[in-house]
């Protein structure tokens, strides 16, 4: 008994090799789209070339807020305020200080958010309005007399 003879490999086979392998590769480019599409929110800048010219200036103002040698420390509570603690070089409680937060949302798909903060205590100050749900980039700005210092977090 002789094995069966095997089937000639025809450009019909050739055809529905190549067919199914680009339309693999297409499927996986569209739901890839898809995906990115769907979970991008927006850009980090408008404009990149415009923020790069403004670099320099960023790397100072950070140096001279470093260089106040501030102790800065940033939470939320149970209802979503924003607690920022505040104290000087010697670890005095910073009073008096006017303190402003700037958040933005990671994934772009929630407007922008500014707090303002009341005192309540010693180096202690707490938002005036809570924070909404989600995922938060924030910097808080620290202004007492002259001394401007600014600190990034990140809230959930």
């Amino acid at each position: 008994m002789n094995p069966p003879e095997p089937r000639p490999f025809t450009g019909r086979h050739a055809a529905i090799m190549i067919f199914s392998f680009f339309a693999v590769i297409i499927i996986v480019n569209l739901v890839m789209a898809r995906f990115a599409i769907s979970t991008f929110g927006g850009t980090v800048v408008d404009n990149s070339y415009v923020a790069s010219q403004q670099y320099d200036q960023w790397l100072s103002q950070a140096e001279a807020g470093e260089r106040l040698g501030w102790q800065v420390g940033s939470e939320l509570d149970a209802t979503r305020h924003v607690i920022v603690r505040v104290a000087d070089r010697s670890g005095a409680a910073l009073a008096n200080a006017n303190i402003s937060l700037h958040a933005h949302h990671v994934l772009g798909r929630n407007g922008d958010i500014r707090l303002q903060f009341a005192a309540t205590g010693a180096g202690q100050y707490r938002s005036t309005a809570p924070l909404p749900a989600g995922r938060w980039q924030a910097v808080v700005t620290i202004r007492h007399g002259a001394d401007v210092r600014r600190t990034a977090s990140a809230f959930e």
